[in-house]
């Protein structure tokens, strides 16, 4: 979780929201990423997305079955579905989002019948730090 912390904090100062993400196998990073959505004006860029599509390439496949996803943020139902569809077996993850959230908030895409994996998801792993860093980027815009 530092490395995705890090990789949060990197967003943050290139004008993303920090979000960071961080994929292993075996112990063993194989993929990171940051939210890219403004740099690269694409509204799918999230952290996840793009660390599950470095995984994939990095593997030569498309299933990332005993992989590990590490995130900053509860992800959003979009990269749920991604991390159900990657067949990623863990998602740990640092700050909850009660409103943007689709694992353990709002759409719940785990929960479904229509979800054909679910991966273990372990949260509040560096919550503080994580939530700390995303008021902060949020407040400095508002004012």
């Amino acid at each position: 979780m530092r490395l995705a912390l890090t990789l949060a904090r990197d967003a943050a100062v290139a004008g993303e929201v920090p979000v960071g993400a961080v994929i292993t196998l075996e112990g063993r990073v194989i993929a990171t990423a940051s939210n890219l959505t403004r740099t690269g004006n694409d509204p799918t860029a999230h952290a996840e997305i793009v660390a599950i599509r470095a995984a994939a390439e990095s593997l030569g496949q498309e299933r990332l079955e005993g992989c590990d996803l590490w995130v900053t943020l509860e992800p959003c139902a979009m990269c749920a579905g991604a991390i159900a569809n990657a067949r990623i077996a863990r998602l740990y993850y640092a700050a909850p989002d009660p409103k943007g959230g689709g694992t353990e908030h709002g759409a719940r895409v785990f929960d479904h019948s229509t979800c054909h994996h679910r991966p273990e998801v372990y949260a509040g792993l560096g919550e503080a730090e994580a939530a700390g860093l995303l008021r902060d980027f949020f407040r400095e815009r508002r004012t």
